[in-house]
């Protein structure tokens, strides 16, 4: 791993998993996600991670709303935007890459695999639902797999690759990484790589401390020094994984996309809040927080204004 001298903090505004009927701070409207990628960048995220919502918080993959939400961003600030090619398992591979291709992102995340990504269970703890899209929704994911093909992928870094994105590649899987390696070896999977190891997702690896360290020795055994790590936990344990990585020499994510919480039974009541309590934690283990100018640097993106 290429250790990191400072910590990019990565914040994922709203995602396609978390409903509203499970909290009301999850930002919905394009002006909402905007607004809360704004409050996070002011904490100190260096990069904002972008899915895009209908009003009524259906996850959309309509490049209008993302235009809206990235267009208020980069009108006010200088951070980096990452793109979500992984939109929901719901969308076709041509929709899920419909923003990136009109945007062309700096950074764009990158899914490394077909696999089940359950997250049926959520039905399981809401008991008044706001909206009749959510239940099927969620109970949706127990039936229908997650698909990232070979082809699907061969094609997006092609694609996006051309227009100078790159890509935050999201290893749910040890699989992933020699999935990621095969591409590598191909030359469109080019270094310096950022893998963002993602745990505790229900058909992913299990948020095991000792699955991240696993997760962190094949990553340095396949790419060496031409990577850098982050890693996340979904729910409960975001933060103490977040920790983790930085403790090892790699960096962090937060948002809502990945946990409702900031404490036990605790909701968060902003993505802002996450940040400024892993802002905290990376300062306490005595290592600075990256500007968006320093993480553009670390991950050779292309620049703002390219």
């Amino acid at each position: 791993m290429r250790a990191a001298e400072k910590v990019i903090i990565t914040t994922a505004i709203t995602g396609s998993v978390n409903i509203p009927s499970q909290s009301p701070y999850l930002p919905l409207s394009a002006d909402e996600v905007a607004e809360a990628a704004l409050e996070a960048i002011e904490a100190g995220s260096a990069i904002v991670h972008l899915h895009a919502r209908q009003p009524d918080g259906r996850p959309t993959p309509d490049p209008d709303v993302f235009e809206k939400i990235v267009g208020r961003i980069t009108a006010a600030t200088d951070a980096v935007i990452n793109i979500t090619t992984g939109g929901a398992s719901s969308m076709t591979m041509e929709q899920r890459l419909a923003a990136a291709l009109r945007l062309r992102p700096e950074l764009a995340s990158m899914n490394m695999g077909s696999m089940n990504f359950v997250y049926a269970g959520i039905a399981d703890k809401v008991t008044e639902w706001k909206h009749d899209w959510e239940k099927p929704y969620v109970l949706n994911t127990y039936s229908h797999p997650f698909v990232n093909t070979f082809d699907a992928i061969e094609h997006a870094l092609r694609t996006l690759g051309e227009s100078g994105t790159r890509f935050e590649y999201e290893c749910y899987d040890i699989g992933h990484l020699y999935t990621l390696a095969y591409f590598a070896d191909k030359g469109l999977a080019r270094p310096p790589l950022l893998i963002q190891g993602v745990f505790g997702v229900l058909g992913g690896i299990g948020a095991d401390h000792a699955n991240l360290e696993h997760m962190v020795r094949i990553a340095d055994k396949l790419f060496g020094d031409d990577y850098m790590f982050s890693a996340f936990a979904a729910g409960r344990d975001q933060i103490r994984f977040g920790t983790h990585s930085a403790w090892l020499g790699g960096h962090v994510r937060v948002g809502l996309e990945d946990s409702l919480w900031i404490g036990k039974g605790r909701l968060a009541e902003s993505n802002a809040q996450q940040v400024r309590k892993i802002r905290a934690v990376v300062a306490d283990l005595g290592k600075p927080i990256a500007t968006p100018a320093e993480a553009r640097a670390m991950l050779a993106l292309r620049g703002k204004e390219a």
